[in-house]
Formats: C-alpha cells, sequence, structure tokens
C-alpha cells in the first residue's frame, strides 16, 4: 500500500496521463503519428532534478514539466498540451485511490470469511450476553461474531460504493469549461485510464467523492475497533472469555512476567481514531473558494496516503487477531452461572404473565426474590421456589422450564439463515403417489379386444406335473414346531384366534337334496346405489316367501 502513495510512483502516474493526453491529440490530428511516437520514446524525468527545480519555482508541477521536458528536445511543446495542474494532480490522484482500493478491498473480504467461519464453529457455544457491561440473558459466541461479521459486510459495501465514487478524473481546464481540450478528448483518455468524467467540475474533481471514501474508511474502523474492543473486554481477568494470540517468546511487560496484554486491539483502536479525524479533515475541504483555492491540497498530501495506509494495516492486524483467537467455552459457561440463575428473571416474569398477571403483578413478584438473591448472594431459583406467592401459579416442573437456556437457543439456527451461512432446512420429500387402481370390468359389459399386435401371449394349461404329484403323506410333511401354528394363507395378519373351547360349533348338516334345492331357489343378492343390500319383495313383508314352507 505504501508504494502506491510513494512520491516516484505518483510522478510515474503524471507522466503516463501526460503521454495518453499526447496520444488523443495524435488520434485528432493536432499532433502527428511520428510526433507522438518519439515523445514516448523519449519521455522521461529525473527525481533529483525535480526536486531541485520544485525548490526553485515552489510549484511541483511545473518543476515536473520542466524536468520531462528537457528530455523532449524541441517535442516539449507538445507536452501538457492544454492542461491545468489540476487535470494532472487530481486524476493521477483518482488513479492511486483505485489501486489503493483493489488492494484493501480483497483483504476485507478475507477478514469477513475468517469470522464467517468462526462465527458457524461457535453458533451454538453458550455465553452470557451483557448490556451495560451487567449481566442479561444467555446467548451464543457464534451470535456476537455474526454482528461483526455483518457489520463488515456493510463496511465493505460502502468502500465499493466510494471505489466507484472516485472513480473519476477531469481534463476540462483551468476553469472547467474545456476551453482548450475538448470533452471527447478527455472520455477517450479517461476510459484508456480506467475511469469516467467528471460530468460537471471546474478546476478541480470534488471533494464530496473524497470525503466519501474518508468516511467509508473511517467507518471500517470504526467497525474494526468495535471488535478490538469487545476482545479487550472480555480478555479480561475476571472475564476471560476471549484473548488474542500470544507468540512464543513474546512479553507483555517489561516488569511483571505474568502479563498477556490486548496491545493489538488497542493499537486497532488508536489508529480508528486517527481516521476518524482524518474524515473530519475530508469534510473540511469541501467548501473551497469559488472554483477552487488550494487549502484542501496540503492536507491531502497526508490525509488520503495515512488513511488507506492505516485502514490496510487495521485489517491485517484483526485478521491476525480473529485467525488466533482463543475462545474458552468453558469460562463463558461458569459465567452464564455467575449471577446464580438471576439471567432468567424475564423468563419467569412471562411465565407468570402466562398464567394470568398482569406484567405488572408479575414483574413486581419475581424483583423481590430477584433483589434478594443479588444482595445476599442466595440462588435465585432456591428463592423462587419457596415463594407461596409465585408457586401459587407455577408448578415444579413450570418452574424447571423456567431455568433453562434452551429458549434462547431456539432461533439462533434461523437468524445463520436469515445471513446466508446457514442452508434453509430442506422439506421432507413426498412419497410418490401410487398410480391408480385398474377398475374392474363391469359383468355384462362388452370387453374390448386389443389389437392382435398388442393381444397378451396365450397363457398355457397348468403343468401336467403338478397334477400328477401325488399328496405328501402325514408322515412326510415336516413337523410343527411346538408352541407355534404353521401359517396359513387364509388368516389375516395380527388376528386373535380364540382356544378351541371357545370355537362356534359347526350347525348341523341339512339333507344334501333339500340342502342343494334352497340354494337353487336363492336369488344373487343385489345392490343399491349406496352400496347397500337391497331387500326383496319377499323380504320386506315379513310373511315367508316360497311354497315350501309349511303353515302352521
Amino acid at each position: 500500500m505504501g508504494l502506491i502513495f510513494n512520491e516516484r510512483h505518483r510522478f510515474d502516474l503524471w507522466l503516463k496521463l501526460e503521454l495518453a493526453v499526447a496520444e488523443g491529440w495524435a488520434r485528432q490530428g493536432r499532433i502527428s503519428q511520428d510526433d507522438y511516437k518519439r515523445m514516448r520514446t523519449k519521455a522521461r524525468f529525473n527525481l533529483k532534478l525535480m526536486q531541485d527545480y520544485e525548490q526553485k519555482v515552489e510549484h511541483e508541477v511545473v518543476a515536473f514539466v520542466s524536468t520531462v521536458g528537457e528530455s523532449l528536445g524541441d517535442l516539449s511543446r507538445y507536452f501538457h498540451l492544454g492542461l491545468t495542474s489540476s487535470d494532472v494532480m487530481d486524476t493521477a490522484l483518482s488513479l492511486q485511490m483505485q489501486e489503493a482500493w483493489a488492494i484493501l478491498l480483497p483483504e476485507v473480504e478475507q477478514l469477513i470469511k475468517h469470522l464467517g467461519a468462526l462465527a458457524m464453529k461457535h453458533r451454538r457455544t453458550v455465553m452470557i450476553g451483557r448490556t451495560h457491561g451487567i449481566h442479561a440473558e444467555p446467548i451464543t459466541f457464534g451470535l456476537k461474531v455474526l454482528v461483526w461479521h455483518q457489520e463488515l459486510k456493510r463496511a465493505l459495501a460502502r468502500m465499493e460504493r466510494a471505489r466507484e465514487e472516485t472513480a473519476v478524473g477531469k481534463l476540462s481546464g483551468a476553469v472547467g469549461n474545456y476551453a482548450h481540450v475538448p470533452p471527447e478528448l478527455e472520455e477517450w483518455v479517461l476510459a484508456k485510464l480506467g475511469l469516467k468524467a467528471e460530468p460537471v467540475s471546474n478546476q478541480i474533481v470534488q471533494r464530496d467523492r473524497h470525503a466519501y471514501a474518508l468516511c467509508a474508511l473511517a467507518i471500517l474502523g470504526g467497525t474494526l475497533e468495535r471488535i478490538a474492543v469487545e476482545i479487550r473486554s472480555l480478555q479480561r481477568t475476571e472475564i476471560g472469555e476471549l484473548a488474542e494470540p500470544f507468540m512464543a517468546g513474546q512479553k507483555g511487560s517489561s516488569s511483571m512476567p505474568h502479563k498477556r496484554n490486548p496491545i493489538l486491539c488497542e493499537r486497532v483502536s488508536g489508529i480508528a481514531r486517527m481516521l476518524r479525524g482524518y474524515a473530519h479533515v475530508a469534510l473540511e475541504n469541501q467548501p473551497l473558494w469559488n472554483e477552487r483555492d488550494i487549502s484542501h491540497s496540503s492536507t491531502e498530501r497526508v490525509t488520503l496516503p495515512d488513511a488507506f495506509m492505516l485502514a490496510d494495516y487495521m485489517v491485517a492486524k484483526m485478521q491476525f487477531v480473529i485467525e488466533g483467537l482463543v475462545v474458552n467455552p468453558k469460562r463463558m459457561e461458569e459465567n452464564v452461572g455467575a449471577t446464580r440463575g438471576l439471567i432468567f428473571s424475564q423468563n419467569l416474569m412471562l411465565a407468570l404473565a402466562r398464567q394470568g398477571l398482569s406484567r405488572e403483578e408479575a414483574y413486581n413478584l419475581v424483583q423481590k426474590p430477584a433483589m434478594q438473591a443479588f444482595e445476599e448472594g442466595k440462588h435465585f431459583y432456591a428463592l423462587v421456589k419457596d415463594s407461596r406467592e409465585i408457586r401459587k401459579h407455577l408448578r415444579l416442573k413450570e418452574l424447571s422450564d423456567v431455568f433453562s437456556v434452551e429458549p434462547h437457543l431456539r432461533h439462533v439456527d434461523d437468524i445463520f439463515r436469515r445471513v446466508g451461512l446457514l442452508e434453509a432446512p430442506k422439506p421432507p420429500a413426498k412419497p410418490k403417489a401410487k398410480p391408480p387402481a385398474r377398475p374392474e370390468a363391469k359383468p355384462g359389459a362388452r370387453e374390448r379386444r386389443a389389437p392382435p399386435s398388442r393381444r397378451p401371449p396365450p397363457r398355457k394349461p397348468p403343468s401336467d406335473e403338478r397334477a400328477e404329484k401325488p399328496a405328501k403323506s402325514d408322515a412326510e410333511r415336516p413337523e410343527a414346531k411346538p408352541g407355534r401354528r404353521r401359517a396359513s394363507s387364509t388368516r389375516r395378519p395380527y388376528a386373535s384366534e380364540a382356544p378351541a373351547s371357545e370355537q362356534p360349533k359347526e350347525p348341523a348338516k341339512l339333507d344334501t337334496e333339500k340342502s342343494a334345492a334352497e340354494t337353487a331357489k336363492k336369488r344373487p343378492v343385489r345392490r343399491g346405489r349406496r352400496g347397500g343390500r337391497r331387500r326383496s319383495a319377499s323380504t320386506k313383508s315379513n310373511k315367508p316367501s316360497g311354497s315350501t314352507q309349511e303353515t302352521s
């Protein structure tokens, strides 16, 4: 990052811009192609000579143009043709900023990935949430990291917009009216350099663009400081839940060998203050006099290079801290129980409200044992369990459910799905629908014959071997195992069978001929439209049907 903003690279970009303008003039016929090719070959500057010349003229662009002009000889009349100093300085500054964004943005993206992985790893690691530095209710460490992850993504989006805001140059001349350089030449040159033209300019690129960029960097610094402050806070001895990396051979204190101080996070906090200061300066650079003055120029020589280099340094250090962060889940669990159950006071209040109490009544009922537990050091659950007023409304099982962390973890995965780090659960696969049963042919309906090509092959008659096969005798049949019935194809599955003594007796056999005669006289059962049996005329009347019955 430092190489982008060093002096030699800045002058290299100036020369690149000047030669691009000369090429544009050659395309328009103002300079011959041969002269342009000679300019491109001969143009160079001597940094030491240029610095000496600047001390005389007190103008670095004049010193640059004069130094390059000496290398061009008679072609110097085509160099810096129609341009003013800010055309060169502001456009080259935009090129530097684009190079800086190209380094910084991928580093921020990498840090976001590391935070996402850390959040996923600890999304179920329970810890205490704190408000005002006081224990509140349980959360997970993964949720805490997820907040950092999302905030850093927003910072990245702002910087991407700032990159677009600052990808602008201008070649419109001394007061921005294109008196000496046509707009089409400006557009061609800037497109060749990867920039857009400032739609309306005076002598400079407007400084609201630079203010936006430095504000985006300051907000990035604020997000990194937020992470650093949280790590510093949780590294305190009495908390001990997190710690930044401590390398082998590192010394925490010159006098106390036991110290492991969060020096990297403290460094990030300090640099964030500088970025906010640079953003303030950039905001002050917006209101320049008339078409321009140079009150912004002196500050930008410090603020812009420093802001990008410090932001780059902060991101690199924070990435090192996150990659080597020491997480202590055991200490987190101990701290959840440090207040002896007081963190479940809201659970208890809401449970009482569900039993019909007003919120004020429930609040007062819970606050009394809560304050007693806080002042006397007793466990909140023990006091609540012995409270007659509370036990009138809650049973012991309901009370136990109140003092559980599970309700606080119920929607953790939903939050991770919302931000895209966890996939949504797949819906259960629907069972494949069975094809509908083929309806049976109605009796008497004419059977539709398939064409000869689709007719099934004729069924073969049963084999004679089966018919001629003699039945097995009782001796040849396999002996059934004791206590077990042989499977029967006629029995329904899981049907219970009554013992032999309870089996219904067979009815007495009637005369064979009489049975045959009665059977022949029976009519087939007819069904009505609703599936019920249609009663015959003889059945409807209670009189006996048929002449075979005797009358008494």
